[in-house]
């Protein structure tokens, strides 16, 4: 299993906006930067099986980009082991419910999925891990996602995936 971990795209700041937290949007250059980085997933070859969501907004958003960017139909999925102060240990096991062949991007926020990556490739949050906004990681599996048995394939800043888009 390939396990991609993206982090939405710049949103408003919490003060510019008036309305719910779940409901504060990327802004155009949040879109944009994560069109530009979705291009790189394309060039590095992902085919997700599974896109799995936030349910904020912003990461949902973000999610919907990716898709189109990566022209497939697959529906988006959200998870509240997703949300930015979930526990990091509550994604390995919807991990687990996935084939063993499967390409998942989950889309979410920091802290929760640097802490995540910690869980999946050290077994426990690791500090200093952390995504840029509308950056990515993957780490790969092989057999059943296991905590600390994950194996980091890339670990790209946005723009580096920007940069591989643009090739």
């Amino acid at each position: 299993m390939d396990c991609i971990l993206f982090r939405h795209g710049i949103a408003l700041e919490p003060e510019e906006w008036k309305g719910a937290e779940v409901q504060r949007p990327l802004t155009p250059k949040g879109a944009e930067r994560v069109r530009e980085g979705a291009a790189g997933l394309v060039q590095l070859g992902v085919e997700p099986t599974h896109i799995l969501s936030s349910p904020l907004l912003r990461a949902f958003d973000t999610a919907k980009i990716i898709r189109d960017k990566l022209r497939t139909r697959l529906e988006i999925l959200i998870c509240e082991e997703l949300v930015p102060d979930a526990s990091p240990d509550k994604l390995l096991p919807l991990l687990a419910g996935l084939p063993d062949d499967a390409c998942v991007i989950c889309v979410g926020h920091e802290p929760h999925l640097g802490e995540a990556a910690g869980v999946l490739l050290f077994g426990r949050p690791a500090a200093g891990l952390s995504l840029k906004k509308a950056g990515a990681c993957c780490i790969r599996f092989e057999g059943p996602p296991k905590a600390g048995q994950g194996m980091l394939r890339w670990w790209l800043a946005p723009s580096q995936l920007r940069s591989l888009g643009t090739t």
